[in-house]
């Protein structure tokens, strides 16, 4: 507990930075520093800024146009990593600045929490795991002579998890096991379900607004889509069962994330974009459900005579495929019984109907991959915060974990 106040100091240095996608440099200083700090060898490994021809990556976002790179510290030696500590720098747009109590990219202590735009989603992570090292560094200061640890920071774990998927494929930055320190309030998160992003184009018939009631508005048609797609996605539970996301009350959620249309009051848009995000089951494939989100799309608009043609359907983003690593894993034991021998009780194990760059490591890779972290409340929301309490927990976890594994010779 007593290097708390500088794992708090490193956290307000990361949130202090902007970091949304395409901007993450500044922040990935900031942590490289504190990495070098820690006695590890810190290396910015280059990250493309254009399209990744890899069928396994999700669709490129638009970015400012200039080098990119992504930061991994490693322990000292050579071979294989041990294990890799992984989290995303990237973090989501505020939204709406002045709806937040302090602005979000200033971070502000109260109540026991850090409040700002990536508090908790991810940099909280962050500040755990650097936590996590100083103390060892202070009890084992040789814990890592003999097997190796990596700490990767990436980008893009937001949008399309290709920083995970580059860095794992094209520069070694991978290991016999990873802990994603992503918000879990102190329990440990093993699944996910499978997330798409796409674009929806939606035609309508332009008009002038006297005659609006004659025309078709694509507002208001993809609004049906959107709502049909909703009713699709929840008969899903019953249609795919999947015992393991019987606690998850909505496991395959349509987020309409923006709408783009018209440029005039008076004026009947002649199309509109809807940015859908749509969660689909473990046992398809990105590209299985990007056929089925087409086809459920062409029965909704066959159902309605009112549209004038049928809407675009186009990948934007995210194509990830849903993951578990099952509970009785060797990876799920051992952190379970570290955070046992340090707080008295076991954390739970569960599934979320979200996705974390895990999937990556256990679907593309083959490694055993699950999350653990701090304590956050309304991630992507306004006024999100961070428990501090819980990171120093986090940390005491994560600590007993590392000597035991590395210790141990596990």
């Amino acid at each position: 507990e007593r290097h708390a106040e500088g794992a708090f100091a490193l956290l307000e240095g990361l949130v202090a930075a902007d970091s949304t996608v395409g901007r993450g440099q500044a922040a990935l200083e900031v942590l490289a520093g504190e990495l070098h700090r820690l006695g590890l060898q810190v290396d910015r490994l280059p990250f493309p800024s254009g399209p990744i021809e890899d069928p396994r990556a999700g669709v490129s976002q638009t970015v400012p146009a200039g080098p990119r790179y992504q930061v991994l510290g490693t322990t000292p030696g050579s071979g294989r990593l041990h294990l890799l500590l992984n989290g995303h720098m990237d973090v989501v747009p505020a939204g709406s600045p002045a709806l937040w109590t302090t602005a979000p990219f200033t971070p502000t202590r109260r109540d026991g929490r850090m409040y700002g735009r990536g508090t908790g989603d991810m940099k909280g992570g962050f500040a755990l795991g650097c936590l996590a090292l100083r103390a060892l560094g202070d009890v084992a200061p040789d814990l890592f002579a003999h097997r190796r640890l990596g700490f990767l920071a990436g980008s893009e774990g937001e949008c399309t998890g290709n920083g995970g998927l580059w860095a794992a494929a094209h520069q070694d930055a991978l290991a016999e096991a990873v802990v994603l320190l992503e918000p879990t309030g102190l329990d440990l998160l093993v699944g996910v379900v499978g997330v798409l992003w796409v674009d929806l184009e939606v035609r309508g018939r332009s008009t002038h607004a006297e005659s609006a009631h004659l025309a078709a508005n694509p507002v208001d048609l993809g609004m049906v889509v959107v709502e049909g797609l909703r009713t699709w996605c929840a008969g899903l539970v019953e249609q795919v069962p999947d015992p393991g996301l019987s606690e998850v009350t909505s496991p395959y959620n349509v987020n309409l994330g923006g709408v783009s249309a018209g440029d005039w009051h008076s004026s009947v848009p002649a199309s509109a974009t809807f940015r859908l995000r749509i969660g689909f089951p473990r046992a398809w494939t990105a590209e299985q459900a990007e056929q089925q989100v087409r086809a459920a799309v062409g029965r909704i608009v066959d159902a309605d005579p009112r549209f004038p043609g049928l809407p675009t359907v186009t990948a934007s983003g995210l194509r990830a495929r849903g993951y578990v690593l099952e509970e009785s894993h060797e990876l799920v034991t051992a952190l379970s019984d570290a955070h046992e021998q340090a707080h008295g009780t076991r954390p739970r194990a569960y599934s979320l109907g979200s996705t974390t760059d895990a999937r990556t490591y256990v679907n593309d890779f083959g490694v055993p991959a699950l999350c653990f972290g701090a304590l956050a409340h309304d991630i992507h929301g306004v006024d999100e915060s961070v428990d501090l309490a819980s990171i120093v927990a986090g940390a005491r976890t994560l600590a007993r974990f590392l000597l035991t594994r590395f210790g141990s010779g596990a």
